[in-house]
C-alpha cells in the first residue's frame, strides 16, 4: 500500500511564527519547524508501515517545499520536495491508499487561529469554492480526491482540527496546540505529539475502510480576494480568465479543482 504525507509547518508543535511577518521571517521558530515537521512526518511514517504500507512518499509541502531536515525521516520513504510541478501533489497519484495532512493549519479569517492563511498569508483575504469559504486542507482533499484518495489523517492546532472535521468528518486526527492567537498557543510538548501522530496514523489505517475521498461539484467556481487591491487587478488583466467581482475579489469557473490548484 501507498501512502502520501504532506507535511506543512504552521501546524506543527510548538511552532507559532512572531509579529509581523511569515513563519519564515522568525528565524528561530522557523528553524525549530524545519527539524519538528521532520520529526512529526517520521512518526507519521514509521506507523504507516507498521501498519502495512509498503510505500510512503514524504512531501515538504511548506512555501517553496524545501525547508525540513529530511536525513531524520526514516529512510524507507521518498520525499518530494521543490516548487514548480505542473501539478499540486504530483505523488498523490491514483494507486494511492490515503493521504495524511500533518502540520497543516485553518484557513485565513479563522478568529485566533494560529499563523491562519490560505496559500499565502501575504496575498489572500479568502478563497471560495462553489460559494463555501475554504482553505488549504479542504483544496488538498479535493485535489487528492479528484485522482480517487481520501485524506485520512490530520495534525493540526485545535482550530484547524475543527475546519477538518467540517469538510472531512471521517477522518482521524491528532490536535498539537490549542491555538490563543495569531501568534500564541499553548502547545503539547513536541515529544509528545510524535507519540500521538503515531498512534493517530496507526488508527487511520486501520479505519481505511472507513474512509471517503472528498471532492467539489463540477463546475467548480473559485472566488479568491486578495488583501491588496492591485492583486485582483492584475489577476483580472493577466487574460486567464478571471472576472472583477469587486474591487479585491476575483472569481473564475472550470470543470475541477485541479484547474485551479
Amino acid at each position: 500500500m501507498k501512502f502520501v504525507v504532506s507535511v506543512d509547518a504552521e501546524g506543527l508543535a510548538c511552532v507559532v511564527g512572531a509579529p509581523g511577518g511569515t513563519l519564515n521571517d522568525a528565524k528561530e521558530n522557523y528553524e525549530f519547524a524545519r527539524k519538528q515537521g521532520a520529526r512529526e512526518a517520521d512518526a507519521a511514517a514509521r506507523a504507516l508501515f507498521d501498519g502495512g504500507a509498503t510505500e510512503v512518499v514524504i512531501v515538504d509541502a511548506h512555501g517553496s517545499g524545501v525547508n525540513y531536515h529530511y536525513d531524520l525521516i526514516d529512510k524507507r520513504c521518498d520525499i518530494a520536495l521543490g516548487s514548480g510541478s505542473a501539478i499540486r501533489l504530483p505523488a498523490v497519484t491514483q494507486e494511492c491508499a490515503g493521504v495524511l495532512l500533518v502540520g497543516y493549519h485553518a484557513m485565513d479569517n479563522t478568529p485566533d487561529a494560529v499563523i491562519a492563511h490560505t496559500y499565502s498569508s501575504m496575498t489572500y483575504q479568502w478563497m471560495k469554492v462553489n460559494g463555501r469559504e475554504c482553505g488549504e486542507i479542504a483544496i488538498d482533499a479535493a485535489v487528492a480526491g479528484s485522482r480517487g484518495v481520501p485524506v485520512i489523517f490530520l495534525a493540526s492546532d485545535d482550530k484547524g482540527v475543527a475546519e477538518a472535521q467540517t469538510f472531512l468528518p471521517w477522518v482521524e486526527t491528532v490536535t498539537t496546540k490549542r491555538a490563543l492567537a495569531y501568534n500564541a498557543a499553548i502547545s503539547k510538548h513536541p515529544l509528545r505529539v510524535l507519540d500521538d501522530l503515531y498512534v493517530g496514523a496507526k488508527k487511520a489505517v486501520e479505519r481505511l475502510k472507513e474512509m471517503r475521498t472528498f471532492t467539489f461539484r463540477s463546475p467548480v467556481t473559485v472566488e479568491k480576494r486578495y488583501k491588496r487591491i492591485e492583486g485582483a487587478e492584475d489577476e483580472s488583466r493577466d487574460h486567464r480568465g478571471w472576472e472583477r467581482v469587486d474591487a479585491y475579489t476575483v472569481r473564475k469557473t472550470g470543470e475541477l479543482i485541479t484547474d485551479f490548484f
